[in-house]
């Protein structure tokens, strides 16, 4: 063996000793991700949104840390689509999954954040409301531990006798710390915490149930109306709005029609997230305690918006800002301090902010963008508008569809076409002022509906096959 072929050897050997270790590294270097996804929690349901009453000390402490985003939106504001849009990155016009549909298709699951992560060596679990199906039932095959709290009520047993009711924001959070403890050390996990909190339990005429610890909580104090809650604004929406039993009429009586009824629904709804605030509390403690915490990336955001009372309209569904804005936050320890950012950003930005983070190549069928370079302050060419739309068939809840910019919404209703809403939201953030009828936004009109035409055709043509 000539001494230039040793060389050689040597010089392979040790770039491929090199790679391996730089491999490694990465391996070791891996954060754990935590995503926490909260149920109806409207954007201005949390203390460090500027909401003077609600109680969330621990959230707020952590979106202080955080990229904290003031524009947060999701594309579709019903939890089933948000959901499948929030794990694949995806809109609901590409995944096609919402209430009364086939499961999301094995295609899109294929290219979802949990199955990604688990092929790259991430221990993976899901702990709450699932709020969706799965082709094929991949979702008990992509989710290393996976448990469903499903509907039920608030109170859950555990343990021996009835004596051992469990709020069940509690029991989700004890499942998932369970689950990081029994995480194999060197092994990174991806988490996902699914709160069934706060939506509302339809079934009960109290719909609203806390544990014992936060009765306290909101005794002594009255909620505020705001100019929403005029009742001219309900007289102002569209006829099949008003006609519609299940927005108008069912969900609002059950919670709004009375002003003591009003008082005691929004403070059950505040008292569930203050169980959610609790708990968040209890989970960083515990990475804390546990020397996780500065490798551990969280990101919090809400499945949708939510109506408390506003046009007289309860639950979510709608084009309108109470509907679309959700809480998103996203905590990296290794930022020295947090910002609050003005840039749009979107539910189907999840999905790709969690592959960056575990150093997997986004897939080029995912529709959102990635978050993580907002922490080196790389905000160019960042989205200026997004797509919103509502597309569950459901003859009492219309489907509508729209264009949010940073200025302007206009949206339609899908088989309504003849009604459309355009609204000039640096001026008038509430929307109470529709301006279809202006002459003088005729050529605004004409080129958002362009826009929505254009988007649409682009997201059809480009769908996964």
């Amino acid at each position: 063996m000539t001494f230039s072929t040793i060389t050689i050897r040597l010089i392979l050997f040790a770039s491929s000793m090199l790679c391996w270790m730089h491999l490694k590294a990465q391996e070791v270097n891996r954060p754990n991700i935590i995503v926490i996804l909260t149920d109806d929690q409207r954007w201005d349901a949390l203390g460090y949104a500027g909401n003077d009453i609600i109680h969330t000390p621990n959230l707020d402490a952590l979106a202080e840390k955080s990229l904290y985003f003031k524009n947060a939106f999701v594309t579709t504001p019903i939890c089933a689509a948000s959901r499948a849009s929030i794990v694949t990155g995806l809109y609901e016009r590409t995944h096609q999954f919402t209430f009364r549909t086939p499961p999301l298709q094995k295609e899109f699951v294929e290219i979802s954040y949990p199955k990604l992560l688990q092929d790259a060596g991430y221990r993976t679990g899901l702990f709450g409301k699932f709020g969706m199906q799965f082709e094929n039932k991949l979702d008990t095959i992509v989710f290393d531990e996976f448990y469903s709290t499903g509907t039920g009520g608030y109170f859950r047993l555990e343990g021996d006798g009835w004596k051992d009711h469990v709020h069940l924001t509690d029991l989700t959070t004890d499942k998932a710390i369970d689950f990081i403890k029994n995480t194999p050390d060197g092994q990174p996990f991806c988490l996902s915490i699914s709160y069934n909190a706060a939506h509302a339990d339809d079934q009960h005429p109290q719909q609203y149930f806390w544990p014992k610890r936060n009765d306290y909580l909101y005794q002594d104090i009255e909620i505020p109306q705001g100019q929403l809650h005029d009742e001219k604004l309900f007289a102002q929406l569209p006829d099949f709005l008003q006609d519609s039993m299940y927005l108008g009429n069912i969900r609002y009586k059950w919670r709004y029609d009375t002003p003591e009824k009003y008082q005691q629904m929004v403070k059950g709804y505040y008292r569930l997230i203050s169980t959610i605030d609790d708990n968040v509390g209890r989970l960083r403690d515990m990475l804390t305690a546990n020397d996780l915490a500065d490798n551990t990336i969280i990101i919090f955001l809400g499945d949708n918006g939510y109506f408390l009372g506003e046009r007289n309209q309860a639950g979510k569904w709608l084009m309108y800002e109470n509907s679309l804005r959700v809480p998103l936050m996203v905590y990296d320890p290794q930022i020295s301090s947090g910002r609050s950012l003005e840039q749009i950003a979107l539910n189907i930005d999840v999905a790709p902010t969690v592959l960056d983070y575990a150093g997997i190549i986004i897939p080029e069928e995912v529709q959102g963008k990635s978050l993580k370079p907002f922490t080196q302050g790389d905000t160019e060419d960042w989205r200026t508008e997004f797509l919103c739309e509502h597309l569950y068939e459901l003859p009492y809840i219309p489907k509508s569809e729209g264009i949010r910019t940073e200025q302007w919404k206009y949206f339609r209703y899908i088989d309504h076409p003849e009604t459309e809403e355009l609204y000039n939201l640096a001026e008038d953030p509430l929307e109470l002022v529709n301006l279809i009828n202006d002459p003088s936004q005729r050529k605004r009109i004409a080129i958002y509906r362009q826009m929505l035409d254009d988007k649409i055709a682009s997201l059809q043509a480009n769908r996964v096959k």
